[in-house]
């Protein structure tokens, strides 16, 4: 199965606003070079727990939502990395996947949160956005990830 990535962003600093880039260096251990989590500044950064390197979430849960429960959230918005496209991203827990040259393995889902909630100012979030709000990564190999690049699950 094959996907693709529609959006890249990143934060330098907790609460700061999501940045989009082309492309990003993915360091295995770290995260990406230039968000709050691989410059440790992030909210969650002190907090045990895996899958702080990267997060991806699929444009088609952003689009199900918006017509679902007319929530409309432009992907940076989402306080995830990558944004994907054609991935069952669910079904990536406890695998290994390529994006573009660089390896990710699916840690556990990034449910929304009460912090994600007051970020974005609407409290339908939570609910709406249950199970279907992501996936969060650790970098197995590392490389350069650019919108465009072809997500390999098998």
């Amino acid at each position: 199965m094959s996907g693709e990535v529609v959006h890249i962003h990143i934060a330098p600093r907790a609460e700061a606003t999501m940045v989009p880039v082309p492309e990003v260096n993915a360091v295995a251990g770290r995260g990406l070079e230039g968000d709050r989590y691989f410059l440790k500044s992030g909210t969650y950064s002190e907090t045990p727990g895996s899958g702080r390197e990267v997060t991806l979430i699929a444009i088609e849960e952003i689009e199900a939502v918006a017509r679902e429960a007319e929530i409309r959230l432009p992907a940076g918005e989402s306080r995830r990395n990558i944004t994907t496209r054609g991935v069952a991203l669910n079904d990536l827990v406890d695998r290994e996947f390529r994006v573009g040259n660089v390896v990710l393995r699916g840690t556990r889902l990034c449910e929304p949160c009460e912090y994600l909630q007051r970020m974005i100012g609407n409290p339908g979030i939570l609910k709406a956005f249950t199970h279907r709000a992501g996936l969060r990564c650790e970098i197995v190999a590392g490389g350069t990830i650019h919108v465009g690049d072809s997500i390999i699950t098998e």
